[in-house]
């Protein structure tokens, strides 16, 4: 599979679990770090919690793992770093007060594919 075809993979166990909002941003002509950014509102901490333990089975179910997972309970953003794929995963308060979208906005969004 390619890095999009993965972030589209994301994007889609990300809906399955009623993830909301789900953007899929192409940073790969902005970042050197990574090439996709997912992005995910979730209803409460514990939908974000229940969508990270999720993504996180179906990307190993893929033979990948997660290099890193930064953000505590209650802190409204968890981020898991796949590599060449971030998922951010965001209360609908906290994901407004960062407004990634717009920091990034210069970058093309991708349509997820239904």
């Amino acid at each position: 599979m390619t890095n999009r075809e993965y972030a589209l993979l994301a994007g889609k166990v990300l809906s399955d679990k009623k993830g909301q909002d789900i953007v899929i941003i192409d940073i790969q002509e902005k970042a050197t770090f990574a090439d996709y950014f997912v992005l995910c509102s979730g209803t409460s901490e514990r939908q974000i919690q229940t969508l990270t333990d999720e993504i996180e089975d179906q990307f190993a179910k893929e033979g990948i793992t997660a290099r890193s997972i930064e953000g505590k309970h209650g802190s409204g953003w968890i981020l898991i770093d796949f590599g060449d794929i971030i998922v951010n995963l965001f209360t609908r308060e906290t994901r407004e007060r960062y407004s990634i979208e717009k920091i990034w906005g210069d970058c093309k969004f991708i349509e997820m594919e239904e």
